[in-house]
């Protein structure tokens, strides 16, 4: 069987300094993380890789880093966006078999950032784009964002929403508590904070209308929904259509243009809610690499108690189609 993953991270040492505040939280780990050997595999994008990657018997990695929200600077955004565009692009033509790409976007100058989508897409066969959540505390719901959106439906290449720490007063009032900063480190990143911020992200853009705007717009989302799943039935009946305006209900939008990946979330509970919600059409493999482990991921999809049928489209032929690989 076929195996593509979809959030498999790489980076630059400009890329990690240009996101200090989001890899500080991503660090806070629990005991047993091995920092120098994740570092030694994030900065691989080259035979090493594949190695594991054969190993584990993954076919295809999607690659995607951390991004330039945090940079002030528009001119060294764009400048540092493009570069590492095309840092990638190189890697993935000397492994055109086995390599996929997701552009990094200068999101504080927006057109430009639709620019430099097209020019991935066109130019280098990217199939989307990474964006790590908020731009210094600006969500996708503002139509300051919406010509990135636009020309992302125009291409027809969805946008990978990746988590980020919430906004710093969110993170004072909400996960600043009778603990240790390292805890709260942790409650605010990876273990709550980042995939309740991309919940809640979501939910703010398809409130926004956006996806009536933009209906044929496809958005991925990784970690078997960021909780979404559980409260999706909730929504629905709290946020009506007589109070939304919106043209559907939400849970619609959530099962028709939004997808979810795996990414190391390797828990069968959990799976089986998002599965129950959105079916087999809707979810895609990862393996939040090199976060967590290729093979433990792999073993992961082959225990799942579904269909052979479902297990092919979880594996390959979802993004097969989505991403047109």
């Amino acid at each position: 069987m076929r195996i593509i993953t979809l959030e498999e991270h790489y980076a630059t040492g400009a890329l990690m300094a240009s996101q200090r505040r989001n890899m500080q939280q991503g660090s806070s780990m629990p005991i047993g993380w091995d920092p120098s050997k994740f570092m030694n595999r994030l900065l691989d994008i080259g035979d090493s890789r594949i190695t594991e990657m054969d190993d584990a018997g993954i076919d295809v990695q999607v690659l995607s880093s951390v991004g330039v929200e945090d940079i002030e600077n528009e001119e060294k955004a764009l400048e540092l966006a493009c570069s590492s565009n095309d840092y990638l692009a190189l890697a993935i033509k000397k492994h055109p078999a086995r390599f996929g790409g997701f552009a990094i976007l200068p999101m504080s100058t927006p057109q430009k950032a639709a620019d430099e989508l097209e020019r991935t897409v066109k130019e280098y066969g990217f199939k989307g784009a990474m964006i790590l959540g908020h731009s210094r505390g600006r969500y996708l719901d503002d139509r300051f964002f919406w010509p990135v959106l636009e020309r992302a439906q125009d291409l027809d290449v969805p946008l990978y929403l990746h988590p980020a720490v919430p906004p710093d007063a969110v993170v004072k009032a909400s996960y600043v508590g009778n603990y240790s900063g390292e805890v709260a480190n942790i409650l605010a990143g990876p273990g709550w904070g980042w995939h309740i911020d991309t919940a809640t992200h979501i939910l703010r853009i398809i409130l926004s209308g956006a996806f009536d705007t933009y209906p044929r717009l496809q958005l991925i989302i990784g970690h078997l929904g960021e909780a979404l799943p559980f409260m999706m039935p909730r929504t629905d009946h709290m946020l009506p259509a007589k109070i939304t305006k919106l043209k559907r209900p939400v849970g619609a939008y959530l099962r028709e243009n939004v997808n979810y990946t795996v990414s190391g979330f390797n828990y069968t509970a959990s799976f089986l809610d998002l599965f129950l919600q959105v079916g087999s059409d809707r979810i895609m493999f990862s393996t939040d690499y090199p976060i967590w482990s290729m093979k433990e991921a792999h073993d992961f999809l082959d225990r799942l108690p579904i269909s052979p049928g479902d297990k092919e489209r979880i594996a390959h032929s979802n993004a097969e189609r989505l991403l047109q690989i």
